[in-house]
Order: structure tokens, then C-alpha cells, then sequence
């Protein structure tokens, strides 16, 4: 068993839950700390094509990566999972045919580029394990170089230098649960720690002179929560650490520089409900968006500090914003109809260009470059839609349910012209549900081209996509609504949808039938909505599904532990309430037909909680099926595992509600 991916368990040997003795107990995460037996025992099995040909199809309908344009714009790099593996591809010129550079059946996207557009920084990872490499390969193509890939530790790019020799990265190489800063040479193939320690830390920025181009100060940000941060700065010349925004906080802050390198941008809701931006200086803040309703949702400032490009998240849509980063006055920018959503990738060292990527509900995203200076805008990458007429796909509409407490809850319905009862053309009985429930917990479910929902739809399903309480988008007391203990308060939102389509959605006398599906943190609604709330759902699907939070906690990937202690709670001081939030605390209630899906790599969700939950259902003979894919973490990433996970889904609802 690989020690480095372990952490210590908790032993159930006194515990009970709801009268069960609570025999559930594992340790360790990753396929190492499986017996090969049990990988066998639960691999995927095949499915008929009649089921996996339609998935395939539907999978075939695409768009690459946003990418990123060299710096005389020339070429575009973006990565691309039309091979079954995301790999990197090239572009010499806007709609040009593409050229795959990197392959292999090991995940590699691309992470940065030199400013001289020679080189290209890439990030490799291995059957889904999330303890990705970072490796140098020419923008021309060839042998990729290893910079660093160590088992068991994530290595990121953080930061490419002008000289186009130097770069940083961060990497949890000393300790599991702690991040430190590198500087690499590209040429020397050296690297010296600079920054970091106990916590994970990452560089949010860099001051570069814009007359002389030397660094000046570096903006380090260290997690101290699932959104708290603090931010300390470090001045090259004094070689001096200073203490800059967040300390004994906890409080949300996004940072970077603004036009000088005493003055900061800075994103955080502190001083409203909803996320908002402001100028930084001399401890003063000062907004410089308008107070809307809505959370700014993200923002950057071009290396040249001469732009700030900003996203609104509007209820679930995303509108695109530009100021001037000298006097915040606002930028024209192109117009697009009838888009879901609008938003920006990265933009070249120099300001010039910066990538575009445009969403609507019946297309794939279409990505641009948008020249500053020609304020011309191109479009360079086609997206793949085979055998497939995109234009009849099911738009969502913005609907709401009630809770018991009378909190409305917005989601977003998927249901095709068949599952509408309507005057012109009525339906005898419901088309059954699917209420599919996001991860996170701070996701958010929103709009647009989705061709999983579609899947659904063409199989016959009205697919719900809600935001329950703890969900991004919705202001700061919504997000932290979930938070520890109150989670007990609000995690009835997942068996109210149920209350409410029931009630609201017969037709002719007849209830609709009603599945639960999730991934991650909707894996857990899932599970809780078949334990919990058992009779609520009539079939449920987990994927990568907590079942039991202290295990969880306790085993997750080191560095992600703290980070999820502030959002569930502490193993000890809170265990009591996370014993009340853990599925299998409630395993004797479970009744209805469950599937679960899991990888058995995952560094989030360990492959134990599936296994412990499974354990239990089959020892209660309740109808339901594991499935592990061995060469996967935290969800599927290759296409022919795609095909099955949703294969499985799809054909297990069928089964059940149809």
C-alpha cells in the first residue's frame, strides 16, 4: 500500500448507527490500497451496443479547449479529447486543419507558454490520479522533457517568467498536505524552493515593470479554507515577506495587482451578499463594478495592467464585462445573441490578443480570438457535431420549488416538446424524472449546451438540474448555507424536490416517477436521498458518492483535507453532526434499487466509500450494482469509460422508472 496516499482512519468498534453495528472501516485511498480481488469483483461490465451506440454519438459532438493563441498570433494551441484522451492539438491559423502534438493514453493538457511562443509548459496525469507532472515541449512538436512528476504529488505551473527561461511551480513534494513554490531554470534544469510551507499555497500574482520588465513583487495566497485565504507579499529587491489581505479572516478574497505595485484588485463578497470588485489601496477599499445582485464570478487584468476583463454570474448565465484597469471606464466589447454564455481565456504577454469562448443552449461553444488593437474577432476552432442536429436540442428553462421552510429553489428543467402537457398537445401520464444533483457543494448547475442532460431527454427523461442551498451564484448566506453543522438545516432541500415534483407534476391523477443522480458532492445527495429520505426517490445513481463523512475526511488526499474541513466540519469537534449527515448512518432505511460508480484512483472521494456503502446494500440483499473502474479517479476522463458510466446510468433509470 503506497504510505504517501494514506491518512489515518477511524475505527467504528463502538459505533452504531441506527442500531446497526457500523462495521464500515477501510484506509488509505487509490487503487493500491485495494485487494485485486475486489477490483475484479466490481469491474465495469460491457454493455450492448443498442445502449452505448447513442452515447457515442453524443459524445462525438465536441468543442476543444478554449486554448491559447502564441504571441503574434499566429498559432493556436488547445487541448482536444477526440482521440478518447484529452491530449494538446495545434492550429496554424484560424479554421485551419489541427494538428495533435501530444498522445498517449495519459490526460495532458496544456498549462502555459513562453512568452517568446517557442515553448509549451503541459500538465500529464495518470489514470485519473490527480498527482499530475509538468513536462516542456517545443510549440513545434516533438518529445516532451520532464520537469517534475513524482508518484503521489501534484505539480502545477504557476508562473512563466518574460525571459521565457524561468518559470514556478507549486508541488506537494515535502509533505502531503503542503504546498511549496519552485523556481526552475529551463536551460540549468535547476530548481530552488522560494516560497511555502505547512498549508497550500500558490503565487496569485506577479509585479512585472512595465518599462523594465524585471519582476519587482510576487502576491502569495495560502488557503485557510474551502473559500478563506490569506495573501502575503514579497518584495524581490528587500527580499522581505509582508502580510497583505486575509490574515485571522477567514473571509473570501480574490487578489492581483492593479495598474501600480501598491494598489491591488480585489474580488471578495465581505462588504455585500454577493461577490463584488474593488480597488485596493493604502488599506482602503474602493468598488470599481456596479452593486449588483449578482456575484462578479471572476476577473484578470492583462500582464500589461492595461484591461480588466470581469464575469457576471447572472442566476446561472455568464456576461462578460471590460474596464480600463487606469480608470475603471468601461470597454466595448463584441455583441453576441442569444448566448448563455460569454467568457474570456487567457490573453498574450503583450495584451494584444485574448481568447473568447461563446455558448448557446443548441451548440457547442465556439472559441475566438479578439484582437485588441484591429478590435477584429476571429473565430478559429470549429466544433464536431457528427450524426447529431444540435438545433433540436432541449434548452433549459429557469424553474423553482418550494421547501418546507418556504425557501424557493431555482433549477433549471430539461423536457423535451414529448413530456410537455400542454393544450395543443396532451399527454396522458408524466414522462418520469431525473433530479440531478451538482458537486461541489459550491457548484452550481447552470445552462446552456448540455449534452448530458440531452441524453437523458432523448431516453425519455425530464432531466432537473436544482441549486440547493450551499450552491455558488446566489449571494454569500445561500453559499454558506451548508456550511459545518448547518448542513443539518438545509440537506432537506434534496428530499423537498422530491416532495414537489410529486404534488406539482401529476398528470391525470398519476405521479411521476422520480430517480436521483449525482457526482462527487451530488453523489452524496444521492445516497442521502436513497437512505435519509428513503421513499423520496424511486432509483438513485452515486457517482464518486461520499457515504460516510468521517471516513471521508479521514482519508481524502492530505492536502484536500483542511480545505474540505471548513465545509463539512471537524471529524472531532463535529462528529456528531457528521455522523448525522453520513449516509450509512441511515443504511437501514435504504430500500430502493442504487447504482454506484466510482474510480478506484480517486484522490477526493476514496474508492472505500464506495465499497463500505456497497457492503452494506448487498448484506440487506437491496437491489444495486458497484462499479469500479480501475484506470479512473474522481469521475471518468477517458471516453470509452464515459460511454459506460452514463451507459449504466441511463440504462439502470430505464430499468427502474420506465
Amino acid at each position: 500500500m503506497n504510505k504517501r496516499s494514506q491518512f489515518l482512519s477511524i475505527i467504528f468498534a463502538s459505533l452504531t448507527f441506527s442500531g446497526l453495528p457500523a462495521h464500515a472501516q477501510y484506509s488509505g485511498l487509490g487503487k493500491d490500497s485495494l485487494d485485486p480481488a475486489i477490483l475484479k469483483r466490481y469491474a465495469p461490465p460491457a454493455l450492448p451496443p443498442n445502449i452505448t451506440r447513442p452515447i457515442e454519438s453524443m459524445l462525438d459532438v465536441r468543442s476543444p479547449g478554449l486554448g491559447m493563441v502564441t504571441p503574434d498570433g499566429k498559432r493556436m494551441f488547445f487541448t482536444w479529447g477526440i482521440t478518447g484522451t484529452v491530449q494538446v492539438w495545434r492550429l496554424d491559423g484560424a479554421q485551419k486543419f489541427p494538428s495533435q502534438v501530444t498522445g498517449g493514453q495519459d490526460a495532458t493538457t496544456i498549462a502555459g507558454m513562453t512568452p517568446d511562443g517557442k515553448y509549451l509548459l503541459l500538465s500529464r496525469d495518470r489514470q485519473g490520479e490527480e498527482n499530475a507532472g509538468l513536462y516542456l515541449q517545443s510549440s513545434n512538436g516533438g518529445e516532451l522533457e520532464v520537469i517534475q512528476h513524482l508518484a503521489g504529488v501534484r505539480t502545477t505551473l504557476q508562473y512563466v517568467d518574460n525571459d521565457s527561461r524561468t518559470i514556478y511551480f507549486s508541488a506537494n513534494d515535502i509533505k502531503p498536505d503542503s504546498y511549496v513554490i519552485y523556481r526552475y531554470d529551463l536551460q540549468t534544469k535547476q530548481k530552488v524552493q522560494i516560497f511555502g510551507g505547512d498549508g497550500v499555497w500558490w503565487i496569485a500574482d506577479v509585479f512585472v515593470n512595465p518599462q523594465t520588465g524585471d519582476r519587482e513583487k510576487f502576491l502569495f495566497a495560502k488557503a485557510t479554507g474551502s473559500q478563506s485565504r490569506e495573501y502575503y507579499e514579497f518584495d524581490i529587491k528587500t527580499q522581505q515577506t509582508t502580510p497583505m489581505l486575509g490574515q485571522n479572516e477567514q473571509e473570501e478574497y480574490s487578489v492581483q495587482y492593479g495598474v501600480n505595485k501598491d494598489e491591488y484588485l480585489v474580488l471578495t463578497p465581505k462588504f455585500g451578499e454577493f461577490r463584488r470588485l474593488y480597488r485596493y489601496k493604502d488599506k482602503q477599499f474602493t468598488p470599481i463594478t456596479p452593486d449588483l445582485k449578482a456575484d462578479v464570478a471572476s476577473f484578470d487584468i492583462d500582464d500589461q495592467r492595461q484591461r480588466i476583463l470581469y464575469s457576471i454570474n447572472d442566476g446561472g448565465y455568464t456576461r462578460l464585462k471590460a474596464i480600463a484597469a487606469n480608470d475603471f471606464e468601461a470597454i466595448d466589447l463584441p455583441q453576441f445573441d442569444n448566448a448563455d454564455h460569454i467568457y474570456t481565456g487567457s490573453t498574450t504577454r503583450d495584451g494584444r490578443f485574448t481568447m473568447v469562448g461563446v455558448e448557446t443552449a443548441k451548440a457547442p461553444r465556439l472559441s475566438y480570438v479578439y484582437d485588441w488593437k484591429t478590435k477584429k474577432l476571429t473565430q478559429w476552432v470549429l466544433p464536431s457535431t457528427p450524426e447529431i442536429d444540435t438545433s433540436k436540442f432541449t434548452a433549459a428553462k429557469l424553474e423553482n420549488y418550494t421547501t418546507r421552510d418556504g425557501t424557493k429553489i431555482p433549477m433549471f428543467v430539461y423536457r423535451s416538446p414529448n413530456c410537455e402537457n400542454t393544450a395543443q398537445n396532451p399527454i396522458e401520464k408524466p414522462c418520469p424524472v431525473i433530479v440531478h444533483f451538482h458537486g461541489g457543494p459550491e457548484g452550481q448547475s447552470i445552462p446552456g449546451f448540455n449534452r448530458y442532460a440531452q441524453l437523458f431527454v432523448n431516453a425519455g427523461f425530464v432531466f432537473v438540474d436544482p441549486n440547493v442551498r450551499g450552491s455558488e451564484g446566489y449571494g454569500k448566506t445561500w453559499l454558506n448555507a451548508d456550511n459545518g453543522r448547518d448542513r443539518l438545516k438545509v440537506v432537506t432541500d434534496i428530499e423537498d424536490a422530491s416532495i414537489y415534483i410529486r404534488k406539482n407534476w401529476q398528470i391525470n391523477n398519476s405521479v411521476p416517477k422520480i430517480g436521483i443522480l449525482g457526482g462527487s458532492y451530488g453523489g452524496y445527495s444521492a445516497l442521502m436521498g436513497m437512505s435519509k429520505f428513503a421513499g423520496s426517490y424511486d432509483a438513485g445513481v452515486s457517482i464518486v458518492g461520499i457515504s460516510n463523512l468521517i471516513t471521508f475526511l479521514n482519508n481524502t488526499a492530505p492536502y484536500r483535507r483542511i480545505l474540505r474541513i471548513s465545509e463539512y466540519g471537524d471529524p472531532v469537534k463535529d462528529r456528531q453532526a457528521l455522523i448525522d449527515l453520513s449516509p450509512v448512518t441511515y443504511s437501514d432505511r435504504i430500500k430502493s434499487p442504487l447504482l454506484i460508480i466510482q474510480g478506484a484512483n480517486d484522490p477526493r472521494v476514496p474508492v472505500g466509500e464506495a465499497i463500505q456503502i456497497q457492503k452494506i446494500l448487498e448484506q440487506k440483499k437491496i437491489p444495486s450494482q458497484l462499479v469500479i473502474f480501475p484506470d479512473e479517479g474522481h469521475g471518468s476522463s477517458k471516453r470509452s469509460n464515459q460511454v459506460l458510466e452514463i451507459g449504466y446510468a441511463i440504462d439502470f433509470f430505464k430499468k427502474n422508472l420506465q
